[in-house]
């Protein structure tokens, strides 16, 4: 099932934090109509240099990764032309999507009374960087600004005796930011469906990096110290020796987090070959392993630090307990249980296909069939010609630059 099929969205918007959105609708079924500058595009076409890896080929990870599936339609908005063209767009649709700022918006007339002028039923969607209320509501931003470093995730994770902070990974909070639009979007239809009335849904950075620091952020309200990462290292719970990170023999990691420590510990010495510690009255209970818990640790990283980590993963397939294996970008695409569920799905383009990472909400197990990221303007004369647009029309409008 593609619960979104039938439901037609417009997407007026640049690089990953709203198109990402866009991509997860297409991934549940929707269509997608990606308005591109006529002349110079999404900007994020040309991006081809992520951190120090090159992204060369035919197929450019980082604009697929927020487009897959859509229709590209290249329009001028600041032209008469090219603005009366997305307005018979936005008749058709059911949702605009936007990540312009308010006075580009207002400029180009497309802010939400000019659209629902058009069409009174048509769903708002605003993506920001910091919300559309309040004294910065004017400011851009990216999701290294508004979710990595004010919404407080990077100030928590770096230890406070780095020099420097912890980067985000690249495009971290614009994709979690897409699933959460799309979650929006979904809502504001169903309540569309339900009652008749439209909505305007708003998904700020800053909004997406605070939920996504809720608890800590929570916890600390009222106290006087705010939540700051432990010390870097290979460290266990005080009081439980089988939630913490452990090294193997080949320098690579494993995290342990059985936080019911001693309902797995009979388990857990079973699997790494050491039944003798099940009866060890040190660990006998869960009062003794908690009060011992410094000598089981030391116990574990010497018999953990004997395999390497394929070693481990392999045996610890039947381990009853919680535990991962920390995995790099490949190791995890070439995941088995990843592979199994379909999280990486496949790309159909017209020289072949290849593989993208899918949007994380599957429907009756099926993870979607998609077509490539549009090239540009791949699609403005098909769209027009289904808005009834005849081809006088069309070539009067590429000779003024309203359109591609």
């Amino acid at each position: 099932m593609r619960p979104m099929e039938g439901i037609r969205i417009l997407e007026v918007a640049q690089f990953t934090f709203v198109p990402a959105a866009g991509a997860v609708l297409a991934d549940w079924g929707a269509e997608v109509i990606k308005v591109e500058h006529a002349s110079t595009g999404d900007g994020q076409r040309g991006l081809r240099q992520i951190g120090r890896v090159r992204l060369d080929g035919p197929h450019n990870p980082a604009f697929e990764h927020p487009n897959r599936g859509k229709r590209s339609v290249g329009l001028d908005i600041a032209t008469p032309g090219g603005r009366e063209v997305l307005l018979d767009l936005v008749e058709t649709c059911d949702v605009f999507l936007t990540n312009f700022l308010p006075d580009a918006r207002v400029r180009l007339g497309i802010d939400v009374a000019d659209i629902r002028e058009r069409n009174p039923d048509v769903i708002y969607v605003r993506g920001s960087a910091l919300g559309d209320l309040g004294p910065e509501r004017e400011k851009g931003g990216y999701d290294m600004t508004g979710f990595w470093c004010r919404g407080s995730s990077a100030a928590s994770i770096t230890p406070p005796d780095s020099t420097g902070l912890i980067p985000q990974p690249p495009a971290y909070g614009d994709t979690l930011g897409g699933a959460v639009i799309a979650g929006g979007i979904a809502a504001a239809l169903l309540a569309r469906e339900k009652t008749g009335q439209t909505s305007e849904v708003d998904v700020s950075l800053l909004g997406l990096g605070m939920w996504a620091m809720g608890l800590p952020i929570a916890a600390t309200l009222g106290r006087e110290d705010p939540w700051i990462a432990p010390p870097m290292g290979l460290t266990a719970a005080p009081t439980n020796p089988t939630a913490g990170v452990y090294e193997t023999s080949d320098g690579r990691l494993l995290s342990l987090m059985m936080l019911q420590g001693y309902r797995y510990w009979a388990d857990f010495c079973r699997h790494i070959d050491r039944p003798d510690l099940i009866s060890d009255v040190r660990f006998a209970d869960a009062e003794s392993l908690a009060e011992n818990a410094g000598e089981a640790e030391t116990i574990l990283r010497e018999v953990l630090a004997g395999r390497t980590l394929a070693e481990w993963t392999e045996r610890f397939t039947t381990l009853e307990g919680q535990w991962a294996p920390v995995q790099n970008t490949h190791e995890v695409a070439a995941d088995p249980q990843a592979r199994a569920n379909g999280y990486i799905t496949e790309v159909s383009a017209g020289d072949g296909t290849f593989e993208v990472v899918a949007s994380p909400v599957q429907f009756d197990h099926e993870s979607p069939t998609l077509q490539a990221a549009p090239e540009f303007a791949a699609d403005t004369e098909a769209v027009l010609l289904e808005l009834g647009f005849e081809w006088d029309r069309i070539m009067e409008l590429k000779v003024a630059g309203a359109i591609t």
